[in-house]
């Protein structure tokens, strides 16, 4: 017996197949997106100890490459979907983890007697416990709600307008970042106002980097989905951040 299938259920079948497949696969572009990720995270830390200033306005030396993480963001959730950018976050967060955990042990080990470099080191990487979880706090937050928002947005615009849902998911991201970190890592230190203005700032000059850099994450993204012939639609999902195991 011959069962035909009409043509649009036939694609809704062989796209859902797909996007389980793809949601299982480990890719060498995945990989090295997620590598890239964790660097400019633990990169960003660093940079945070160096207050620079640039036409007038300063900023931590972090705000070059933090927001960089965002558009890694961007490109994982349009392309493999929310279980994937979850994974990479989470790797992420534990990469930070673990390489702030080493910051706390190298600094409380004594120094050589004749190494006078004890003080510099310990300004540089000996962070304060609030601003630590102040950090890791706001990342996940912002990092979850970004992948989040590209993910609902892209379902909804079906798929169409991607510039549209980056500069939004970031906005989103940036936003929540920022309204955790600044006032557990420095309330209570500067006043209100201050930390408000220390926010919108940092919510402003991250969501313009995204606009600038936009027309190559839109190349990168365009690209990858050819090189991988993916374009993941999060449908019949879990958006549980702590769920791994997808149906």
């Amino acid at each position: 017996m011959q069962i035909i299938i009409n043509q649009p259920l036939g694609r809704v079948l062989e796209h859902h197949v797909k996007n389980k497949i793809m949601r299982q696969k480990v890719s060498i572009p995945f990989m090295l997106l997620g590598i890239l990720f964790c660097v400019c995270l633990i990169t960003s830390n660093l940079l945070e100890t160096k207050v620079i200033q640039i036409f007038g306005v300063t900023i931590t030396a972090g705000l070059l490459v933090f927001p960089i993480s965002y558009i890694i963001n961007d490109c994982i959730a349009e392309v493999w979907g929310f279980g994937k950018a979850k994974l990479i976050i989470w790797c992420g967060f534990a990469m930070n983890f673990i390489v702030m955990a080493f910051y706390a042990v190298a600094v409380a080990l004594p120094a050589a007697p004749f190494w006078e470099g004890g003080e510099h080191f310990n300004y540089i990487f000996g962070l304060a416990p609030r601003i630590v979880v102040a950090s890791l706090c706001a990342f996940l937050l912002g990092s979850f709600l970004n992948a989040y928002v590209m993910s609902r947005m892209k379902i909804l615009q079906k798929g169409k307008g991607f510039s549209i849902r980056a500069i939004v998911s970031t906005l989103v991201g940036e936003t929540a970042d920022s309204a955790v970190f600044f006032p557990i890592a420095f309330g209570g230190l500067v006043t209100w106002k201050e930390l408000l203005i220390m926010a919108l700032t940092q919510i402003v000059l991250k969501s313009m980097y995204e606009v600038v850099i936009l027309p190559i994450t839109i190349q990168v993204v365009k690209s990858i989905k050819q090189h991988e012939a993916s374009d993941v639609y999060d449908k019949d999902i879990s958006y549980n951040i702590f769920k791994f195991k997808e149906k």
